[in-house]
């Protein structure tokens, strides 16, 4: 029989209910009714209905996959999985007893509850409902509707409040400081032994997370309103997946879109007067501090020349029954807990340590952030949203309304670090952390962040220092920097904290910015053209640098074997990442290779042509024959591959769903296609890992929003699910989905009778 932890009492799941009782006795109820492919239509009459509701309907879709989240965040993979096994968090795979380390030593689970007892009625009321929803469905499902890839193991367990709390902090850390965990779990003083797992220092590049987002405004859409078309870019596996749902509240809330594991309501989507997408943004959202330590103690770190002690905690975590327990030690200062990264030269020495501290730590404004955007009737509500809760963690904000308005607000939780702090605070080692994050002195209390009046918590940059713009045009992302979102409209440098000014864009932003151009030029947008936009797949390094590769395949000298071989396919290419398109292999194997090269354009990136620059493939001399050998490696790790030069792209990128075999359309990212699809090595080829998840157009007429789009893997992680992989299959056929708002459009599409459920 399945072992389900009971319950202490019931005061534990109403632990966030508020001192006055105002939601104390009321039930919870619910009605669920499920249209084309299972997405859910979610009412309740209070916000703890609505929690109730999507917590039982998403359970009903990823009972496993949430049920193992829990045990995550309560550090309980080791016991259950076993130590050394692995876990993603977020976005990247980290060993289950360092993932353990982490989330019982950063997260504080006293203060998570003290925080909560300040929430505003309705989020404690939305985690409430979700916590009874949750357990609700553990209810009714019993042993024989869990399904068999959980069924009977201890980790699928109730749930209190804790654990919703500690989940919505992991969420906000995602993007930011989550990603130094094993760093953080692994750190210890000198002369203990050398961390025994892996350790690295990820690229904001690499870390598998990215989207694009476009608002189009009045002067720019055929009927004069704004449209949304929104891309995010996430993992086709594990927690960090999307799920729809459409949700009917308290209040006149009404709002369509998707959220991720756990979260109580949609956070990316539309109501009935504004649509709006997230982007991750090049913000960083945590300073590392180089600490100078204490001569005699190496846990103590000087700050204006007076030694301070590092708090020490010891965490315990229970091993898989007959192993004994496991406990660590790590260390933590006034700016946050000590890290370590060997390959890097991130040491713990006699000298010196490193520390971090992350902005949204302890953010538990992100869910009434959201709410309030729900709630938002135009763009300008929806920037007040951002701007006063400051509760976004880490994502861009773009948005249009009915009215014509557009918006793009890179307004996060975001350090109070100004360029003078940065230039006056960087250490001499400060330029090997570039790329990742600002690297600040920590002997001095001078570099802390700065306390600006009013902000939702102190250190935080207050919105007027961040980015924000509302037209009449239009604005994108592609998670560069704030400094463009419409060439023609460059913003004003800020901190450097909040990314690069007027340097070299991504190939996907400048894709992004060319197509974009393009399709203006061609008329105004409406949903037709915006749904040919999103899937073009189109290729920016291809249309830059396939023509100067024939140029060298027509050279006089003989060429060898295999490069003949890959100019042929390559003349043969349509330059697109259609599942039709034959030769695009070829060139997602070249261009990594060709762009390592250096010197690799002949015009070089100029910031008043950011769109054109750089430019014009270098093929003089060594150059080009550095391309052609190039050419030739990728024709020979296609051959050692078994995958035909010129193969359909739809044979060489696919997804299994059971024995079906699922053609996926789109490339990465990094050579500049706006449809991203970045995949892994299977056996037949390549499978997605992530990409494009949730695409949505979004507009409006005069009765409410007009909604179209695609969740690319489906409602559902079960694989027996009707929803596993349907939405899949239109993804493969570019068959967009009218979402039904309205109630009749809603009963036209339902999926059997709507369901409502009370207790």
């Amino acid at each position: 029989m399945m072992r389900i932890a009971a319950l202490a009492t019931g005061a534990a799941v109403l632990a966030l209910t508020p001192a006055s009782g105002a939601l104390a006795g009321k039930r919870y109820e619910a009605t669920i009714t499920r249209t084309t492919y299972g997405i859910p239509h979610i009412e309740a009459r209070d916000w703890r209905g609505v929690g109730y509701g999507v917590a039982y309907a998403y359970a009903e879709d990823n009972l496993c996959l949430l049920a193992e989240e829990f045990a995550t965040v309560a550090g309980e993979r080791s016991r259950n999985f076993g130590p050394e096994g692995k876990a993603v968090l977020g976005f990247e795979e980290i060993d289950n007893l360092s993932s353990d380390i982490f989330f019982r030593a950063v997260l504080d689970l006293p203060a998570l509850r003290e925080g909560a007892k300040a929430l505003p009625a309705r989020v404690q009321g939305l985690i409430d409902g979700y916590v009874a929803g949750y357990n609700r469905f553990l209810k009714d499902a019993g042993d024989k509707g869990i399904p068999p890839e959980c069924r009977g193991k201890a980790w699928v367990r109730r749930i209190t409040a804790d654990d919703m709390l500690r989940l919505n902090e992991k969420q906000m850390l995602l993007a930011s400081s989550l990603n130094l965990a094993a760093a953080i779990a692994n750190a210890a003083p000198p002369g203990s032994p050398a961390p025994k797992v892996a350790i690295s220092m990820p690229d904001p590049q690499e870390l598998g997370i990215g989207s694009n987002g476009w608002a189009f405004g009045a002067e720019t859409t055929a009927d004069g309103r704004g449209l949304v078309i929104g891309n995010p870019h996430f993992p086709w596996k594990g927690p960090a997946r999307f799920w729809q749902m459409h949700v009917k509240g308290p209040e006149g809330y009404e709002v369509m879109g998707v959220g991720l594991a756990g979260t109580p309501l949609p956070t990316l989507g539309f109501n009935k007067d504004v649509a709006w997408t997230h982007t991750v943004t090049e913000a960083r959202h945590f300073t590392l501090y180089q600490l100078t330590l204490d001569p005699a103690d190496p846990t103590r770190y000087m700050i204006d020349g007076t030694s301070e002690a590092m708090t020490a905690q010891t965490v315990t975590v229970p091993m898989p029954e007959g192993q004994p327990a496991v406990s660590r030690t790590l260390y933590s200062t006034r700016f946050g807990p000590v890290f370590v990264v060997p390959t890097r030269g991130i040491t713990w020495s006699a000298q010196s340590a490193f520390t971090l501290k992350d902005a949204n730590r302890g953010n538990q404004r992100g869910i009434e952030a959201w709410l309030r955007i729900g709630e938002a009737k135009n763009v300008g509500e929806v920037q007040a949203a951002v701007s006063e809760t400051l509760g976004i963690p880490w994502v861009n904000t773009i948005a249009a309304d009915r009215y014509g308005d557009a918006l793009h607000a890179d307004v996060t939780a975001v350090p109070n670090v100004s360029a003078e702090i940065i230039t006056a605070c960087s250490p001499p080692i400060a330029g090997l952390f570039a790329e990742f994050a600002v690297l600040l002195d920590g002997a001095r209390a001078a570099c802390d962040w700065e306390i600006a009046a009013g902000t939702a918590a102190p250190g935080l940059m207050p919105a007027s220092d961040q980015a924000a713009t509302i037209t009449r045009s239009w604005l994108t992302n592609s998670n560069d920097s704030y400094w463009l979102s419409n060439p023609a409209m460059p913003y004003r440098a800020l901190s450097p904290i909040l990314g690069r000014h007027a340097t070299a864009r991504s190939l996907r932003t400048r894709s992004n910015f060319v197509e974009t151009a393009a399709l203006l030029a061609a008329g105004k947008v409406d949903h037709a053209r915006a749904q040919d936009f999103a899937f073009a797949n189109k290729s920016l390094a291809a249309d830059m640098a396939v023509d100067a590769m024939f140029l060298l395949c027509t050279q006089e000298a003989p060429l060898p074997e295999a490069v003949v071989r890959g100019c042929k396919a390559l003349a043969g290419w349509d330059k697109r990442f259609d599942n039709t398109s034959r030769g695009a292999a070829l060139f997602r194997a070249f261009w990594p290779k060709a762009a390592r090269l250096p010197g690799l354009w002949s015009v070089p990136f100029d910031a008043a042509d950011p769109v054109n620059t750089p430019r014009d493939l270098a093929t003089d001399g060594a150059k080009g024959e550095k391309l052609l050998a190039a050419l030739g490696e990728a024709v020979a790790e296609l051959d050692k591959a078994g995958i035909a030069l010129d193969a359909p792209w739809g044979e060489v990128q696919r997804v299994m769903a059971g024995n079906e075999a699922i053609p996926i359309h789109g490339g990465p990212g990094g050579l500049g296609i706006l449809n991203v699809q970045e995949a892994a090595a299977a056996s037949w080829g390549l499978t997605p890992r992530h990409g494009t998840s949730y695409i949505q157009i979004v507009g409006f007429d005069e009765n409410g929003p007009v909604a179209d789009a695609i969740l690319s893997y489906g409602q559902s992680t079960n694989p027996a699910s009707p929803h596993a992989a349907d939405q899949t299959r239109a993804y493969a056929e570019k068959d967009w989905h009218r979402l039904p708002w309205h109630a009749e459009a809603i009963r036209a599409q339902a999926l059997g009778k709507p369901k409502r459920i009370a207790e």
